[in-house]
């Protein structure tokens, strides 16, 4: 299930809702959260998103911070859940109360990730992440559900979010989650839905709900993402390998050499 993505630090379809997107961050080029109007930051879970949510008083949209993912009952710190179904996202509890009551917000992306559990010859499992690019380089919005929760440790309430998910479209069926029996993708809604997702129209949540559709006949490119090399270890971390006993006997040196020394005359 998709746990990362990026978007562009800024763009000028989306200015007139709030601030830069880059709101809050990993930047890939500048590397400190901030980044400039076309660097790409990425968002994982339980960082802060910039969430566009309706201010119904206001009558004006507006982005906020907020953690993605709920507080872990046993552990504020702990992001769990991190996604809702769509299938029970209005029935279902810590979602049903926020869905509702209008909290729902969108989160605009560039490309996302998803991940492919992988069996290893060894008997474990491996996740591959999978990076999907709609490759026009559009904003998209995903469906998120968000709430105020009031913690003891906190000098101010969280506020936390969800994404929504729908049956993945046929490309993720496919490809990357072949293994899995009951697969889902984060739910992206159409550029005209916005407003109802938002509550902007006083939309019910029926029809906020039926906005919540897998996204199919699509042209997007998806592509393994490289595993980062791990850092080399200095050769002193670690006390070389001995020779074997019978290497041991011969002149040899102690410390990296393997194969025995000639014998000085």
């Amino acid at each position: 299930m998709c746990g990362k993505f990026t978007a562009l630090a800024s763009w000028s379809e989306v200015v007139e809702f709030s601030q830069s997107l880059a709101e809050s961050g990993d930047s890939e080029e500048s590397g400190d959260g901030e980044g400039s109007d076309d660097s790409i930051v990425t968002f994982r879970v339980g960082g802060p998103l910039p969430v566009i949510i309706w201010d119904a008083e206001a009558r004006v949209r507006r982005v906020v911070r907020m953690r993605w993912g709920f507080p872990d009952p046993r552990d504020w710190r702990r992001p769990r859940p991190i996604h809702a179904r769509s299938e029970t996202i209005e029935a279902k509890e810590p979602f049903r109360m926020a869905f509702h009551a209008g909290q729902r917000g969108i989160v605009v992306f560039r490309t996302l990730n998803e991940g492919e559990e992988v069996i290893k010859p060894s008997g474990k499992t491996e996740t591959r992440q999978w990076t999907i690019d709609p490759q026009d380089g559009q904003p998209r919005g995903f469906a998120f559900v968000w709430r105020r929760f009031e913690i003891a440790d906190l000098p101010a309430p969280m506020l936390a979010c969800v994404m929504a998910t729908v049956p993945a479209n046929e490309l993720i069926r496919r490809t990357i989650k072949s293994r899995e029996d009951d697969p889902h993708m984060p739910a992206i809604l159409e550029d005209d839905a916005w407003s109802t997702w938002l509550g902007e129209d006083d939309a019910t949540p029926d029809a906020a709900k039926a906005l919540l559709k897998t996204m199919e006949g699509v042209n997007w490119q998806s592509a393994l993402e490289p595993k980062k090399p791990r850092p080399r270890k200095p050769w002193w971390g670690k006390p070389p390998r001995l020779a074997s006993r019978r290497r041991r006997t011969s002149t040899s040196c102690s410390l990296c050499c393997v194969w025995p020394l000639p014998a000085v005359a």
